[in-house]
């Protein structure tokens, strides 16, 4: 499978340089989606696409624009199912792969998590991103485009 490219929801996104690292060492476009609140810039091989505040818009921007052969990045998991539906590989900021049989149970334990907090119970959020997930996401992008790679070439 050839990688047309990797697209960032970008907003809240720890791992932008090392996405940006292995699309250059992979010869990827990198495409970084993020509302205009966040300052980025366009480096080689790196586009930036912003768009307006509205608490959708990326997400919108990606489900529009996400094809079979990119690569998303994401920590929404309804994104990330949209992502899934149209043929795309998707990964978490800290290098987790969605599958089709994870992102059900993902969905719902994010429903479940939801009616809780409305029925007044508290709920944790996500641990604190560390240094070891930074290293664990390079190593398990790198490696998937690695492997994407020896299939392409066989």
């Amino acid at each position: 499978m050839r990688v047309r490219s990797i697209i960032v929801d970008a907003d809240a996104c720890p791992v932008k340089s090392e996405i940006e690292q292995a699309g250059r060492q992979f010869g990827v476009q990198v495409v970084l989606v993020a509302s205009f609140d966040h300052k980025m810039k366009e480096n080689p091989g790196v586009k930036v696409v912003q768009v307006d505040r509205s608490d959708q818009s990326v997400d919108l921007y990606i489900a529009n624009q996400i094809r079979s052969g990119d690569i998303l990045v994401t920590q929404d998991f309804g994104l990330a199912a949209l992502g899934l539906a149209k043929g795309s590989i998707c990964l978490t900021n800290r290098g987790q792969e969605y599958t089709d049989s994870s992102i059900d149970y993902l969905l719902e334990r994010r429903h479940a998590s939801a009616k809780m907090r409305r029925n007044g119970k508290h709920t944790k959020g996500p641990k604190p991103f560390t240094e070891t997930d930074r290293k664990n996401f390079l190593h398990g992008l790198t490696n998937l485009l690695k492997n994407l790679q020896e299939i392409e070439n066989k």
